[in-house]
């Protein structure tokens, strides 16, 4: 899929725009673009820019997702001797020289000041005489990217600049918003949104399938109420989409993550990709390569391997064992001989459960490798599960962002934390997704229980257990396996070719 909007303005060096073709709905948009001169009276012409949106949404490069969650207990860089700069970032030794940062940062604010120009289409489309309903639904699922994106850029940043339009000059008169300003600025964005969104599943959607929704929205803001420690809005924003009886955790933690997995209940927000269901041909797809093995004897030949990146920790792998965790332990780490031996090595986890083998359930085999012990397995698809005649790693696998599991688990802390809520209990949240898990149930759930839950649920997943020890100052538990939590490892430095660029960086170092 092509970008879709009209001439570019003049852009800086700083948003270089590439129009790249990388992903789909499952059933491809339209590869369109909009002519230089606009009729705004084609009103059917509309639906292009919010196709556009989602594109860039889904082509979200593959670095800036490991910047985002390498940094926690859960995961280590992986790729030993290999780009070292993203080793240093793992172990909180950041280099603003890196070229991750820099890209980063480009591919958020790219997109921002994309979804901004399509919105000031949007409102011409519906000034010509468009839909206004239709026209207000396609800017606040938007608006749902921008908050989403921003989110992102904060928590690597704290302070950042928020886009006022689609001129990226204008940005040079942007002043710059601290992290909490961010976090209220994108829970206002979510409340301008939700009224205009469909009251359903992403994937009851079939205009857009797979699109935002307002539980969507009412999820970003509540993941940016809980970074502002605004637990009463976090339960509010969770009460609303718990209460809409709409979703349901996945029977199959397992399977979540592979091909049976795309567009599930579960799911509030996922990025799709598809090859068509063709073995040859276009294909849009995630270059999940980097998580991929560097050395593997797949079930099916010619499967191709990866770069061997992204590892689960140690600790994080003894704990799941020391919980008594299968499914969701499976799930998250795939094994090499080296890795069950380091493991064993260790008195206590001398006898491992009989799943914990460097061969999956459907017969692909992990191969030592001298660059890692473990690989993500919640970024693996069997090869057993791709297209006949496709090879690429992964192709064809969607990426889930938002769960209702994580609806869940947001709902149970920020109750904990002091709000309340007459929908569901900390207790039954917690319970919800325990029981999937197939872990007994407890009460009188704590913070420690919470924090718990959401270590073994969302292993590897977006970063999510750095931002809850660094929410709640347990920033010791990521002294692990030889590194060394500094009071300045909360933020990235900002990017020395954006220092050069915008002044209103500089001298804005904020831990």
């Amino acid at each position: 899929m092509k970008k879709i909007y009209t001439i570019p303005r003049a852009f800086l060096a700083l948003f270089v725009l590439g129009f790249t073709s990388s992903c789909s709905l499952d059933a491809p948009l339209e590869n369109e673009i909009i002519a230089d001169e606009i009729d705004y009276s084609q009103s059917a012409d509309m639906v292009l820019l919010a196709r556009g949106a989602y594109n860039d949404l889904y082509s979200m490069e593959w670095e800036t997702v490991p910047l985002i969650g390498v940094r926690g207990d859960d995961i280590n860089a992986g790729g030993l001797g290999d780009q070292p700069l993203f080793a240093n970032a793992d172990n909180y030794r950041y280099d603003r020289n890196f070229w991750m940062l820099n890209s980063t940062w480009l591919n958020l604010y790219t997109d921002l000041i994309n979804w901004q120009g399509a919105i000031e289409e949007i409102q011409k489309y519906q000034e010509a005489g468009a839909s206004e309903q239709t026209a207000q639904q396609y800017i606040a699922e938007i608006k749902v990217m921008q908050g989403f994106e921003m989110l992102q850029l904060a928590r690597l940043w704290g302070t950042i600049l928020i886009p006022t339009s689609s001129v990226p000059a204008d940005m040079f008169n942007v002043e710059p918003t601290d992290f909490a300003g961010v976090m209220a600025h994108i829970s206002t964005l979510m409340d301008e949104a939700v009224p205009a969104l469909p009251d359903m599943r992403p994937n009851q959607r079939t205009d857009i399938r797979g699109g935002v929704t307002r539980h969507t929205a009412l999820a970003v803001k509540a993941m940016a109420n809980l970074e502002a420690k605004n637990y009463p809005a976090v339960a509010e924003a969770t009460s609303e989409i718990i209460s809409s009886g709409l979703y349901s955790l996945s029977e199959d933690y397992y399977q979540l993550f592979k091909i049976p997995g795309k567009l599930n209940n579960e799911n509030l927000l996922e990025y799709q990709y598809s090859d068509l269901g063709t073995g040859t041909g276009t294909s849009y797809r995630f270059p999940w390569d980097f998580y991929g093995p560097s050395s593997w004897s797949p079930a099916r030949a010619g499967a191709s391997q990866g770069w061997g990146f992204y590892e689960p920790s140690q600790k994080y792998i003894k704990f799941m064992l020391d919980r008594g965790e299968t499914d969701r332990l499976e799930t998250t780490v795939l094994f090499t001989p080296r890795g069950i031996e380091a493991l064993q090595s260790d008195p206590a986890h001398a006898e491992l459960p009989e799943f914990v083998s460097n061969t999956t359930r459907e017969g692909d085999v992990f191969n030592n490798h001298p660059r890692y012990l473990f690989l993500s397995g919640k970024h693996y698809l069997p090869s057993t599960q791709l297209t006949q005649d496709r090879t690429n790693y992964g192709e064809n696998k969607n990426m889930i962002v938002i769960r209702y599991a994580e609806v869940l688990l947001m709902h149970a802390e920020a109750l904990v934390s002091g709000a309340s809520s007459s929908v569901l209990s900390a207790d039954e949240a917690v319970n919800l997704v325990r029981g999937r898990a197939k872990l007994d149930a407890i009460s009188g759930v704590t913070l420690d229980n919470v924090l718990a839950e959401k270590f073994a649920e969302f292993g590897s997943e977006w970063g999510i257990r750095f931002y809850d020890l660094i929410r709640h100052d347990r920033t010791t538990e990521l002294n692990y396996e030889g590194r060394t939590y500094p009071s300045s490892g909360r933020f990235y430095p900002y990017p020395l070719p954006q220092q050069d660029i915008l002044p209103q960086l500089v001298g804005l170092e904020q831990r």
